[in-house]
């Protein structure tokens, strides 16, 4: 089993929920930190999951910030078994960014 550590990048151009990092079918993944950037503004930001074997969303996260503000919206290591995926959500799409920082057990032992 190989392990890879990934980064997925948040840079919102819709207020709709954007799928930010799938779980490789033949991976799990330990999801370490939400990084949420707010430059400006108020935003209410929500992260989800989306559990592939019950094809069920389920909320892990809300926050109402103000910005200029960074917050981590992982508060403990999160698991994404098989083509689960990390889901973010914002009100207002100008001036947020965010990087999930992300552990992945690939059982190939390839570079995916």
């Amino acid at each position: 089993m190989a392990n890879y550590y990934r980064n997925a990048f948040y840079s919102p151009t819709t207020t709709d929920s954007i799928e930010v990092y799938v779980c490789p079918s033949n991976s799990r993944a330990i999801v370490q930190n939400i990084q949420i950037a707010n430059e400006t503004g108020s935003k209410i930001l929500k992260v989800s999951i989306t559990d592939s074997s019950t094809s069920t969303d389920v909320q892990i996260a809300y926050a109402s910030i103000t910005g200029p503000t960074t917050c981590n919206l992982a508060n403990g290591p999160i698991i994404l078994e098989e083509s689960d995926s990390l889901n973010i959500e914002t009100s207002n799409v100008s001036y947020i960014s965010a990087v999930v920082s992300i552990l992945e057990m690939n059982r190939n032992d390839q570079n995916g």
